[in-house]
């Protein structure tokens, strides 16, 4: 099976970073084969230029990094995104990269009866989500709504016909003793783990 992981954070010491390798750790004892998109090594740009909008309507990418990325996401059976919360939402760098890589022609095309799209990863089998913030959990939820749950799997994945959506969510972080933040990470290795 092969899983792609789309990670962004520029600290290589943050607990994304620790998540990133207990989450690598569980899928190659699954059997999985790992394809890390690190958008941050891989400084990808996230900004949308104007030759990149035409690309996107015409369902054309010019960038070769995009391309790249794009053909990497039709061979993955499995999606994996790992990001902090910032500010209540993604990094610039992951929603630039829903922007520019996400696009019409390889995650999904309209529905020919004009209404609706259609996913277009016929492989992909399931979308998994995991973040971390330092907001408690019961903050989030009721101020400000699980934006990522709004965005990410309703807006996005699930406006793009996928199923199978599922985000685990870290809160707390800084506050939770280490202790904790290792179990965390021990569940997630076993979780992974058990993924077919």
């Amino acid at each position: 099976m092969r899983t792609v992981i789309v990670f962004n954070h520029p600290n290589e010491g943050s607990y994304c970073n620790a998540i990133l390798q207990s989450v690598t750790q569980g899928l190659q004892n699954a059997g999985h084969e790992v394809d890390l998109m690190h958008l941050d090594n891989d400084r990808f740009n996230p900004a949308m230029s104007k030759a990149d909008l035409k690309a996107f309507v015409d369902h054309q990418p010019i960038d070769p990094q995009v391309i790249d990325y794009n053909e990497r996401l039709k061979k993955a059976e499995h999606l994996i995104f790992i990001f902090p919360i910032w500010w209540d939402i993604m990094p610039a760098t992951t929603k630039g990269f829903i922007d520019r890589v996400l696009g019409p022609g390889v995650m999904y095309d309209h529905h020919p009866r004009g209404f609706g799209l259609v996913p277009l990863l016929k492989n992909l089998s399931s979308i998994t989500i995991i973040t971390t913030m330092n907001k408690p959990k019961i903050l989030y939820a009721l101020l400000f709504g699980n934006l990522i749950r709004r965005v990410m799997l309703k807006s996005v994945f699930k406006t793009m016909g996928y199923k199978n959506l599922h985000w685990i969510s870290f809160t707390s972080v800084k506050s939770v003793n280490r202790e904790k933040r290792i179990k965390w990470l021990s569940d997630l290795k076993t979780r992974f783990s058990k993924l077919k």
